[in-house]
């Protein structure tokens, strides 16, 4: 991180996903043949995801006025809304298979 809080190349958000050197055939064949197949097994996570989208939201709005009067985003709301966010894309991630690891239920990177 550069002195500003920001990353090296300037832009407030990066998105990595490492490229792995194998991928699971299996689950390859699954998203080939049958796309829903991958979004089938993310049926959980996405109604894990679906209440928790809906609570950052209201958390969101909320820390805007917090924000209003104090000046500062919460350090405790930020990292429930940024975990949010990163769950969600581990879960697109995984379906589109860009990688073979279930992205889970867990908020926490």
């Amino acid at each position: 991180m550069a002195a500003s809080g920001q990353p090296p190349s300037g832009h407030p958000v990066q998105l990595t996903v490492a490229h792995q050197e194998t991928y699971s055939r299996g689950l390859g064949c699954l998203g080939a043949l049958f796309f829903i197949g991958r979004a089938f097994l993310l049926i959980p996570v996405a109604i894990w995801l679906y209440i928790l989208i809906i609570i950052t939201g209201i958390v969101a709005w909320i820390m805007q006025i917090v924000v209003v009067f104090t000046g500062s985003y919460p350090k405790g709301a930020h990292s429930f809304v940024t975990g949010t966010m990163r769950l969600l894309i581990r879960t697109y991630a995984f379906l589109y298979g860009v990688t073979d690891a279930y992205p889970g239920f867990g908020i926490n990177p």
